[in-house]
C-alpha cells in the first residue's frame, strides 16, 4: 500500500493516495460503501491538528497527537470489528468475523498512540515527562472527553488513572500489535517529532509563560496548574476538532461545503458595511450624540495592543454597536503580520442574542450576502453528545467570523464534560471575545473563569472587553485563586463618572416598605404608573410571579397587558417585543410583565418601570428599560426623568435562587445606607460609588461560593472544581497516605470529575422545539421527514427560534406525560408533541392548556 507519508502530509501535501481495498480501514461510507484508509486518516487529522495547535506555537505537538491517535485501529480485533460491522467480512465465510454490535465501544484504539507517546518522551527526563503526559492524555481521551490524572472517586479517591492508563495490559491496548503492523512512514514520521528537541522546549515555553505570570511565579500553585490544565484542554481541543472534520467530511462528502474552514469575508469587507451603516444613523435624540461620542471613543481604543479590556457604559449607551465596532477594527489590527481570526460575543441570555445578532446580521450580511456566511448564531443545545454521523455534521465548531454565543455555551468550552464542548476551544485562540454583561458570570464560576480569560489573552493572543453598565470587581478577588488582570487604563471610556452623570436619565425611588406589597398592590401601581407616564415595564424575579402580576394586570385593566419570560421561544419573544415596541414607538398606552430576561441588553424605551427587590446590578440594568433615549419631557419641552421603583413583594420564595436571594440582601444594605448619606453616593443609587460598595459587599458575602464548591453527593467527598481542576489536593494527599510518597507525575487534576461535576451542579437544560405559530409547526413537521444531512442542517438552524431550553426535572414531567418526544429515533433532537403544553400567553407549561394537536403522528 502507497501513501503519502505523514512528514510530506504535515508540510501541506494532501493525503489521498489510497489503495482501492486497503488493508487497514478507519471509516466505512454506508451510502457507496466506499472506505478510508486508517493511514488517511492519521494523515489528515495530523495536518489538521498541526495548524490549529500551530495558532500558539505548539504545531509539531498537535501533528503528533493527530498523527497516532487511532493507532490502535491497526490491531486485528478493531478491523474484524469494523469489517465485520459495516459487512466487509462475511459470518459464513470469514474466519475473523465477530458479532459486531456486542463488541462496539468495547475494542480499545486510543491507548495504543498515547502510550507510544508516554514511552518515547518519558525517558528524556523530567521535561520529556511533563510533556509526554499532556500528550498523551490527548489521545487517550478522545472519545470520552479529558480523564482523570488522579482518581477524585470515592472507592478509588487517590488512584493513579494515568499511570494505569499507560500500563494498561498489551492485550486490551495491542501496543505490540499496532506497532508491529503499522504503517511504516507513521511510525517513522511520530519517531521523528519525538526526538525533535522543539517537541520539548516548545512546550517548556508554553508553560513557563503560564508560570511567569502566575502569582509567586509558582508553577504548584492554584492557578498555574488550573492553566497548564486548560493548555491540555487546548491541545485536546485541536486533536477532537481535527478528528470530526476528517471523519464527517468523509463520511458526507457534500457536508464539506457546509464548513467554512476559515475562508471568510476579510475584515475590511466587513468594517466597511458597518461603517456605512453607522453613518446613516442621524441623531435623533440628544442622547445619540453620547452614543456617538461612545463609538468613537471604542474605535479609537481599538488601535491599542491585545489584552483585557472594559467598557463600561451605563445602559441605553448602545454598546451593541460599539463594542463591535471596536471588535472588527481590533481584529483588522496586525500584530507581528498576523490579523485576528474572528469574534466572539459572549452573552447571558438568548434573548439578548436574539435581538443583537440581529442588529448585527443586517449589517453584515446584507442583502445578496449568503445568509449566515458571516454571523454564527449559537445557542439551543439540539443535538445529542454523542456523535453519530449526523451529530458530526450538525455540530458546531465556531468556524465563522462572528459568533453570537451564550456564556453557557461558553463555559462548556472550557469546563464541561465530554469532547463537543472541549472542540471549539482553539477557536478561542487570536480571536476577539466581547462578553457583555459580564455582571452576570455566576458567582461560582468566578476564579475559573478569571484564570481561563488570563490564559485566553496572556498564552493565546486573544483580546477580552468586559462590557456592562456595572462592572463587577473581577480583579479585584483573590489573586491566589484566580483574579483577572487587567491593565491600568484599559478602560475604554476616558471618564466614567462623567459618562454616568451625562446620561442619567431616571431616578430610582426606594418604595421598599415594613411588611413588603402585596401582588394586588404591586399590580394597582402598574396601572397606575401606565396612566400617569403612559407605559410601564414589570420586572419580577421569578416565573410565577410574572404570571400572577399579568393576571392581575390583564384582568382588572382595559390597557394592553404583556408578558414575558424564557418559557417562551425565542420567536415569540420577538413576536410580542415587537408589538410591545411598536406601541411604544407611538406611544399608545404599554404595560408589560416579565421576568429579569429584558434587563441586559433588550432595546426597550418604558416611561416607568417596577423592579422588584433584587441585586444592584439587576436594578441598574432595570433602570435601562427606563426613558431608555431620553425622550420624557415636561409640559414646558424640557427633559425629565423616568421613574424605577424598587418595591419589595410579600412572601417572595427566593429559596431555589441563592444568587437573587444573596443580591437582594446586598443591595438593601446599599439602599439603606443611602438614605443615611446620599452625597456618598454622589445622589445616585446606581452609580460607579454605589455600584462599587455593592460588589465589595457581594462579593465578601459569597468569596467561599467562587472556586464552583462541588457536594459529596456529587463527587462522593466535599470539594470544590478549582482545586480538582489544579492541585487537586485530597486526591494527592490519598495517593500519598495509602502509597507513602508523592504521586509521580506532574500533572494530577480529575478533569473528567470536574466537568461532570460541572454540569451536574448546573443542572443542564435541554432544548425543545416548540410548535409556536406555522412556523414552528412546519419546522417540527419537516424534521420529522427529514432524511437528506444538508436538508436538517438548515432545518435545525432555523428551529433554535422554536427552541425552549428545559430543565431536566421538567423534561422528565413533560415526558411521562407523553409530551415531549425525539424527533427520529437515536437524534437526541427533542419536539412538543402536544400543543396543549404551549400557551400563547406563558410559553411551555408543565400542564396542558388547550386543545390538542398531534405533531409528527
Amino acid at each position: 500500500m502507497k501513501t503519502h507519508t505523514a512528514k510530506k502530509v504535515a508540510q501541506g501535501t494532501e493525503a489521498g493516495d489510497v489503495a482501492s481495498k486497503p488493508q487497514f480501514i478507519a471509516h466505512h461510507r454506508e451510502s457507496d460503501s466506499a472506505t478510508q484508509s486508517l493511514v488517511t486518516h492519521l494523515c489528515n487529522v495530523a495536518m489538521l491538528a498541526n495548524v490549529f495547535a500551530g495558532k500558539v506555537g505548539l504545531d509539531k505537538q498537535g501533528e503528533l497527537i493527530g498523527l497516532l491517535h487511532d493507532l490502535g485501529k491497526f490491531s486485528a480485533a478493531f478491523q474484524a470489528y469494523i469489517k465485520s460491522a459495516v459487512g466487509l467480512l462475511n459470518q459464513d465465510e470469514d474466519e475473523e468475523f465477530v458479532d459486531a454490535a456486542g463488541l462496539k465501544g468495547k475494542i480499545d484504539h486510543s491507548t495504543a498512540g498515547a502510550q507510544l507517546v508516554w514511552r518515547e518522551l518519558s525517558k528524556q527526563g523530567q521535561l520529556g515527562q511533563i510533556v509526554g503526559q499532556i500528550l498523551s492524555l490527548c489521545i487517550a481521551s478522545h472519545h470520552s472527553g479529558l480523564i482523570d490524572c488522579l482518581s477524585s472517586d470515592t472507592n478509588s479517591l487517590g488512584e493513579d488513572v494515568f499511570g494505569r492508563r499507560m500500563n494498561k495490559a498489551d492485550d486490551r491496548s495491542h501496543f505490540n500489535e499496532a506497532l508491529g503492523i503499522a504503517d511504516e512512514a507513521i511510525l517513522t514520521r511520530a519517531r521523528e517529532l519525538t526526538s525533535k528537541p522543539e517537541m520539548l522546549k516548545a512546550m517548556q515555553a508554553a508553560i513557563s509563560g503560564i508560570v511567569r505570570v502566575a502569582p509567586g511565579k509558582d508553577d504548584k500553585s492554584m492557578v498555574a496548574q488550573q492553566q497548564i490544565g486548560l493548555l491540555v484542554r487546548f491541545l485536546f481541543s485541536c486533536l477532537i476538532d481535527a478528528d470530526r472534520i476528517d471523519s464527517a467530511d468523509f463520511e458526507n462528502p457534500k457536508g464539506k461545503k457546509l464548513r467554512a474552514n476559515g475562508g471568510y469575508a476579510a475584515w475590511d469587507v466587513l468594517i466597511d458595511r458597518l461603517e456605512k451603516h453607522l453613518e446613516t444613523l442621524q441623531p435623533r435624540h440628544p442622547i445619540d450624540n453620547l452614543r456617538q461620542d461612545i463609538s468613537r471613543h471604542c474605535l479609537e481604543g481599538a488601535s491599542r495592543g491585545k489584552g483585557i479590556y472594559t467598557l463600561t457604559v451605563p445602559t441605553g449607551g448602545g454598546k451593541t454597536l460599539a463594542s463591535l465596532r471596536f471588535a472588527l477594527h481590533h481584529a483588522n489590527k496586525e500584530t507581528n503580520g498576523v490579523k485576528m481570526d474572528r469574534v466572539i460575543y459572549v452573552i447571558p441570555f438568548t434573548s439578548i442574542i436574539d435581538q443583537n445578532a440581529d442588529i448585527v446580521r443586517k449589517i453584515l450580511e446584507p442583502e445578496g450576502i449568503e445568509p449566515s456566511s458571516v454571523v454564527l448564531e449559537h445557542h439551543s443545545n439540539l443535538t445529542p453528545e454523542e456523535q453519530s454521523w449526523r451529530g458530526k455534521i450538525l455540530s458546531e465548531n465556531w468556524d465563522a467570523p462572528v459568533i453570537y454565543t451564550t456564556s453557557v455555551q461558553f463555559l462548556e468550552t472550557l469546563f464541561g464534560a465530554g469532547t463537543r464542548g472541549a472542540r471549539r476551544m482553539h477557536q478561542l485562540t487570536n480571536a476577539v471575545l466581547i462578553f457583555d454583561e459580564i455582571q452576570t458570570l455566576p458567582i461560582n464560576c468566578v476564579h475559573l473563569f478569571n484564570n481561563a480569560i488570563n490564559f485566553l489573552v496572556e498564552q493565546c493572543g486573544s483580546t477580552v472587553v468586559l462590557c456592562t453598565a456595572t462592572q463587577p470587581l473581577l480583579d479585584k478577588v483573590d489573586a491566589n485563586k484566580g483574579a483577572i488582570r487587567i491593565p491600568e487604563g484599559n478602560e475604554l471610556m476616558p471618564d466614567v463618572k462623567k459618562l454616568f452623570d451625562d446620561l442619567k436619565r431616571v431616578d430610582v425611588l426606594n418604595r421598599r416598605k415594613p411588611g413588603g406589597w402585596t401582588m394586588d398592590e404591586i399590580a394597582s401601581l402598574a396601572r397606575e404608573e401606565t396612566t400617569r407616564a403612559g407605559s410601564c415595564l414589570v420586572i419580577v424575579n421569578t416565573k410565577k410571579a410574572a404570571q400572577t402580576i399579568y393576571r392581575l394586570c390583564s384582568e382588572q385593566a382595559a390597557i394592553p397587558t404583556y408578558h414575558l419570560s424564557t418559557s417562551m421561544c425565542p420567536a415569540h419573544r420577538k413576536s410580542i417585543l415587537a408589538k410591545v415596541r411598536m406601541r411604544l414607538e407611538k406611544q399608545e398606552p404599554t404595560l408589560c410583565v416579565s421576568t429579569q430576561l429584558i434587563e441586559a441588553g433588550v432595546d426597550v424605551d418604558f416611561s416607568a418601570v417596577i423592579r422588584f427587590t433584587a441585586g444592584l446590578d439587576s436594578i441598574a440594568q432595570a433602570a435601562g428599560r427606563c426613558n431608555r433615549n431620553g425622550k420624557q419631557k415636561d409640559a414646558d419641552g424640557n427633559p425629565k426623568v423616568g421613574f424605577v421603583h424598587v418595591v419589595n413583594p410579600q412572601d417572595e420564595s427566593l429559596g431555589m435562587l441563592p444568587d437573587i436571594s444573596i443580591g437582594r440582601d446586598k443591595a438593601e444594605r446599599v439602599l439603606d445606607d443611602y438614605e443615611k448619606n446620599p452625597g456618598k453616593y454622589r445622589n445616585n443609587r446606581i452609580g460607579p460609588e454605589a455600584m462599587a460598595w455593592y460588589y465589595q459587599n457581594y462579593f465578601f458575602a459569597r468569596a467561599s461560593d467562587m472556586d464552583y464548591p462541588a457536594s459529596d453527593r456529587t463527587l462522593g467527598h466535599n470539594d470544590t472544581l478549582l482545586n480538582l481542576l489544579s492541585i487537586n489536593t485530597q486526591a494527592t494527599a490519598e495517593y500519598g497516605r495509602t502509597k507513602g510518597q508523592a504521586p509521580d507525575i506532574y500533572l494530577r487534576q480529575s478533569f473528567m470529575a470536574a466537568a461532570r461535576a460541572f454540569k451536574a451542579i448546573d443542572a443542564p437544560t435541554r432544548g425543545v422545539i416548540v410548535p409556536h405559530g406555522e412556523a414552528g409547526r412546519a419546522i417540527i413537521t419537516a424534521l420529522c421527514a427529514a432524511y437528506l444531512p444538508d436538508k436538517e442542517f438548515d432545518l435545525l438552524r432555523r428551529a433554535q427560534q422554536f427552541t425552549v431550553n428545559v430543565f431536566p426535572q421538567t423534561l422528565e414531567r413533560l415526558t411521562k406525560a407523553d409530551a415531549v418526544k425525539e424527533i427520529l429515533e437515536g437524534t437526541g433532537i427533542l419536539f412538543l408533541a402536544d400543543s396543549r403544553y404551549y400557551s400563547s400567553e406563558f410559553g411551555l407549561s408543565e400542564t396542558p392548556d388547550g386543545k390538542m394537536e398531534v405533531l409528527c403522528g
